[in-house]
């Protein structure tokens, strides 16, 4: 059923409607940017409550212990990557459905106007060709009269006796006239009659149904459109549903794994003090000099011997007391001798364990200087080994009193332990350090007893690297260079969903596309990735399978490594290996 066959002589109401039509429109569009609106600050208060309940990068001794915590940040963690989803939608909606109306609306109503323009000019059209056909009608119509007028006179002229034969003359001449025009007036009409019947019949059988049809057409795609759209948010919120489920998972896995058990004993290992309960005391029998003669010797003995025992009591007393009363808030010792036995344990034992890593590290810097000195020794031409002695000789001092401390917090632990009869669990202080050695790096390193001298014993060399695991080594560089050469990859990932990337920043990609890791997720949802042709962004962490390397690698130049070991703080020995391959064994490069 056609607009042009059903409702040709309906323009203005057709006009009304496609108005109308449009108008609806526009409110839609209203609605999509509100609920865009929402989506945005949902997502972005979302983003805040995480931040204002999340844990703070404070001191450690404010790190969650209980598994309660735990579970807590891990939901908070599954809420962030929920906020992103929300963003998600967000950003389907502003550029799939919000913008797509914004340009539709745009050139529906400049198609709208062409054609109301042209079904107008055909309107005007067809009322000019009606205009000349009743002005030529209303011609012939007064020429006509005219001419009965003029036969009358004529007639009346020829039948009077009395009238001269001139006026009769003059009479039938203006007869003939009139008739002359009245028959130029009547076809005249006769033409613009028969113009004006085919331009009516041209104008409602051809013109007008052609406007219709077109604005039928745009009126339908329009509702085509806004039928698209509303799939459109659907879509957008199904898309991120599967992802959304994983977070809700999230939620309940961490929920599930709340032990109130654990929880328990944390706050049992946190506060237990290691004194045991205090006893009875003992009955004072004030008693004893009541109705009983005696001595003022014997009596002047039996007082002090009840001060002596009143002494010693109440001194006994008020050493069990202590431990319901407050604390003291005198100033900590190094040896945390403050603290009840077992808390000092604990401290002693963490202190000895941050004491271990800077150890460790301090071990790795020296190795790596050792031997950057020796490649400065075989190649002058890449460095003086002598302007590394200065930084040699303050690592080996650390290295000392790092040892020192540690033998030094190593005793006091196997004190406090020997107190509270766990003193055959510790080692000896000292027992798992070796020696630095300055000169020899190819040889086998040397091993000490713990007495620190020399030993040939694998065994202690054995206890030695139980105590100090290989650290996991990363390479770090200055922040100055992050700006000249591209960051190394840590790893890599694989598209789990296609991304559009259309936000400043973002990296679009493909489902099943696999990405370099150039910088890991730090806590915003985003994880920083670089195609193969070389282009950076950074991409939804949730939808990505990471799979992070052991060692960064890079693609440098022999040189570039070289540079970046001198400028890396931490001096890597990995590094270190892989520059003096590139040196001594082109061949192998």
């Amino acid at each position: 059923m056609h607009w042009g066959t059903e409702l040709w002589d309906q323009f203005d109401n057709i006009e009304k409607h496609t108005q109308w039509g449009i108008d609806f429109l526009e409110k839609y569009t209203k609605f999509v940017k509100e609920r865009l609106d929402i989506e945005q600050s949902y997502a972005k208060q979302l983003r805040n409550l995480v931040k204002k309940y999340g844990p703070k990068r404070s001191s450690k001794d404010e790190e969650p212990r209980f598994s309660y915590c735990h579970s807590f940040f891990q939901v908070l963690n599954e809420l962030n990557d929920y906020a992103g989803q929300r963003e998600v939608v967000a950003e389907e909606i502003g550029h799939r459905v919000y913008g797509e109306l914004v340009r539709y609306t745009h050139d529906l109503k400049m198609e709208r106007k062409a054609h109301l323009q042209e079904g107008r000019k055909a309107q005007q059209y067809l009322d000019m060709c009606w205009k000349q056909m009743d002005n030529s009608k209303r011609k012939f119509e007064r020429e006509c009269k005219e001419t009965e007028k003029a036969q009358m006179s004529y007639e009346k002229l020829d039948s009077d006796h009395n009238a001269t034969k001139a006026d009769v003359e003059k009479a039938k001449q203006q007869l003939n006239l009139r008739t002359h025009m009245a028959d130029d007036s009547k076809n005249e009409y006769a033409a613009q009659l028969q113009n004006f019947n085919s331009e009516q019949q041209k104008h409602f059988q051809f013109i007008m149904p052609q406007i219709f049809k077109n604005l039928q057409d745009t009126d339908e795609r329009r509702i085509i459109k806004m039928s698209e759209c509303y799939r459109g948010l659907a879509e957008a919120e199904r898309r991120v549903i599967p992802i959304i489920n994983k977070c809700l998972e999230g939620m309940i896995s961490a929920a599930k794994s709340v032990d109130e058990r654990k929880d328990s004993l944390i706050v049992v290992e946190s506060f237990k003090s290691g004194f045991e309960p205090p006893g009875d005391f003992p009955f004072e029998d004030f008693s004893q000099n009541i109705y009983r003669t005696v001595s003022d010797g014997s009596l002047s003995a039996h007082k002090q011997e009840m001060r002596g025992d009143q002494k010693y009591t109440t001194g006994k007393s008020k050493g069990k007391l202590w431990l319901f009363g407050k604390k003291s808030k005198g100033a900590t010792s190094e040896d945390f001798s403050h603290l009840p036995p077992e808390q000092r344990r604990k401290k002693l034992q963490q202190k000895i364990d941050e004491l271990n890593k800077e150890y460790q590290k301090e071990i790795d810097q020296r190795d790596a200087l050792n031997k950057m000195k020796d490649v400065y020794e075989r190649n002058p031409q890449m460095g003086d080994s002598g302007s590394l002695h200065p930084k040699i000789s303050e690592t080996m001092s650390n290295i000392d009193k790092l040892r020192y401390e540690i033998q030094k917090n190593e005793a006091w632990l196997v004190e406090v332990e020997k107190a509270s009869g766990r003193g055959d669990r510790r080692l000896s202080a000292g027992a798992t350090f070796e020696r630095p050695t300055e000169t020899n790096h190819h040889g086998t390193p040397g091993r000490e007893s713990p007495d620190g001298s020399y030993t040939d014993d694998p065994s202690q060399e054995q206890k030695g690297h139980q105590r100090y695991p290989e650290p996991h080594r990363s390479v770090e560089f200055d922040d100055e260079f992050e700006d000249d050469e591209p960051l190394p990859a840590i790893g890599h990932c694989k598209a789990l969903y296609p991304f559009d990337g259309q936000n400043e920043g973002t990296l679009g990609m493909h489902e099943g596309e696999v990405l370099y890791v150039i910088e890991e997720d730090k806590g915003d949802g985003w994880t920083r990735a670089r195609k193969q042709n070389g282009q950076e962004g950074y991409v939804p962490t949730s939808y990505i399978d990471i799979t992070l390397e052991k060692s960064s690698k890079d693609s440098a130049s022999p040189a570039e490594y070289f540079h970046r070991f001198l400028l890396s703080s931490k001096m890597q020995l990995d590094l270190l290996s892989v520059l003096i391959i590139f040196y001594f064994h082109p061949s192998k490069e």
